[in-house]
């Protein structure tokens, strides 16, 4: 149901697609706005979460593909990328709970999704992200102890042997 890229995450709602992640979040964030509100009704803040947003769906998931898709000094590279970007977001996180502030907002459900990767980032690049970015990854372990986060994303094991599949078919090894 995506007219352009034929590819999901597509949100039906009423019979209408809604296509790619980010949009549909913007989406379900205004059908019901009267609900806690992801984005910020500020317009300086709102358009600051959509820039961070926008970077991590464009950075994040592009180097964290090429950990598990190089070798040798590529994947080196790419370690020191994602740690790097990592980084930038604890800086947008600061001292604040969620990126939302004292609750989870845009950038939240933007990158919660990616820390089930993180298991496979750093065995197929056999590397730790918590010594680097402590307060991302217990930023991470407060989203997880959310029903609706712990329920909805899938197990970091699964998500590893996934990678590992693909990487098969690839013929990456």
């Amino acid at each position: 149901m995506n007219p352009v890229h034929k590819k999901i995450p597509v949100l039906i709602h009423n019979g209408k697609p809604i296509c790619e992640s980010l949009i549909a979040v913007q989406y379900v964030d205004e059908v019901w706005k009267d609900k806690s509100p992801l984005l910020p009704s500020d317009p300086y803040q709102r358009a600051q979460a959509r820039f961070w947003a926008d970077f991590i769906d464009k950075k994040i998931y592009d180097i964290g593909r090429k950990i598990w898709t190089t070798k040798g000094d590529e994947q080196e590279a790419a370690k020191k990328e994602f740690i790097e970007a990592l980084k930038l977001l604890e800086g947008e996180l600061g001292n604040k709970p969620y990126f939302g502030g004292e609750s989870m907002g845009y950038v939240d459900v933007a990158l919660i999704p990616f820390y089930s990767w993180f298991y496979a980032y750093e065995t197929c690049g056999n590397f730790s992200i918590e010594p680097e970015c402590p307060v991302l990854i217990a930023w991470a372990k407060r989203c997880l102890q959310k029903e609706s986060v712990s329920k909805s994303l899938p197990d970091p094991q699964k998500v590893y042997e996934f990678v590992l599949v693909l990487k098969k078919k690839f013929g990456i090894e």
